[in-house]
């Protein structure tokens, strides 16, 4: 497990907390953290978007690959929904941690399976059900 950071640490959670969240779902990952820029660039080449999203997700192999969390979007994310900036990233990481392990969100079904799989890990690690209504 390696995390690289590409922007600033002010904010943004420690490598140990980080890998402490993708340890939920073991798999060899490369976590990257990256500013707007990184992240639009990125969004554009791969998914043919035009601005940074949260978390990308790049499997290679069975359980590997790199997820990319882009800092500014998921901040932003954190404070117009009045979550913790710690559980937003965590359940960012178990997100794109379950992409690597082949769950997607592209139909219902296969979304409800993924939400299920993101909030059980995440109870696991003392976090709420990120979709759950209040």
């Amino acid at each position: 497990m390696t995390v690289q950071y590409a922007v600033p640490r002010r904010g943004v959670p420690s490598a140990a907390r980080l890998r402490r969240w993708a340890a939920l779902r073991p798999a060899e990952v490369t976590l990257r953290i990256v500013g707007e820029r990184e992240g639009r660039r990125l969004n554009r080449t791969f998914r043919g978007k035009p601005r940074a999203t949260n978390v990308l997700s790049f499997p290679y192999g069975p359980q590997r690959g790199d997820i990319v969390l882009c800092h500014p979007v998921i901040r932003r994310e954190a404070r117009a929904q009045g979550k913790p900036l710690g559980a937003h990233y965590a359940h960012l990481v178990v997100h794109g941690l379950l992409h690597l392990c082949g769950y997607d969100h592209q139909r219902p079904r296969e979304a409800e399976r993924m939400e299920r799989a993101e909030a059980r890990l995440l109870a696991r690690a003392g976090f709420a059900d990120p979709y759950a209504v209040e």
